[in-house]
């Protein structure tokens, strides 16, 4: 058990363990006394939030769709910043990024479910590759007020972030490869397969 008091290990730890922290599933329980993960698409997101409160209070729905969003975001910004202040390297901050969304997916405290990775793939985006993922959320924002379907705007926003990356960072410093760029991107992907096909059917819901 010696491997425990690696610094890095505690690090890629807290960063699956504070990535699965489910805020849309907690703040939609205490505000609205809605498990989440039972109705609507099941995901424990924002969007998801906002579709399932807002049956019952509009007002209520943005502003917890609003927390959930935000808190998804600094989940992953948090974890990586301590790791920097605390001196690690960039090899370990990008770990710690990928664990932070596997996390968020894939919940240690939900049976191993959890969302799409959207919010907290940003964060840690926003921390790592801030022009990239300024970039992304323009295309997501053009996207989300032109097209009104989450998921399609959010693998827009996804599709821009990883092409611009190739295009602003050639190399990624000290890394020297995209790898953790197109591993966060693909876990996003993948976790978005059901939406892709609703899509392709014609079946995918927009937000209003």
């Amino acid at each position: 058990m010696d491997f425990l008091f690696n610094t890095n290990i505690q690090f890629y730890i807290l960063a699956y363990l504070v990535g699965g922290i489910p805020f849309g599933l907690l703040l939609a329980k205490y505000f609205g006394e809605i498990n989440i993960t039972k109705v609507g698409s099941g995901s424990i997101g924002a969007t998801n939030v906002l579709r399932v409160l807002k049956q019952e209070s509009p007002k209520l729905a943005k502003k917890v769709a609003i927390a959930t969003l935000a808190l998804d975001i600094l989940k992953g910004i948090i974890v990586l910043a301590i790791a920097k202040f605390a001196g690690a390297s960039v090899e370990t901050l990008w770990a710690v990024a990928i664990l932070c969304v596997v996390g968020h997916c894939y919940s240690p405290y939900l049976k191993f479910e959890g969302g799409k990775g959207v919010a907290t793939g940003m964060g840690v985006y926003l921390f790592l590759l801030p022009v990239e993922t300024i970039i992304a959320l323009i295309v997501w924002l053009v996207a989300a007020k032109t097209i009104k379907i989450s998921s399609l705007s959010s693998l827009l926003g996804l599709a821009a972030l990883v092409i611009s990356s190739f295009i602003i960072h050639p190399e990624i410093n000290e890394i020297r490869t995209h790898a953790p760029i197109l591993i966060i991107a693909f876990i996003i992907f993948y976790k978005h397969i059901p939406n892709i096909i609703r899509l392709f059917k014609g079946e995918e819901k927009r937000v209003v």
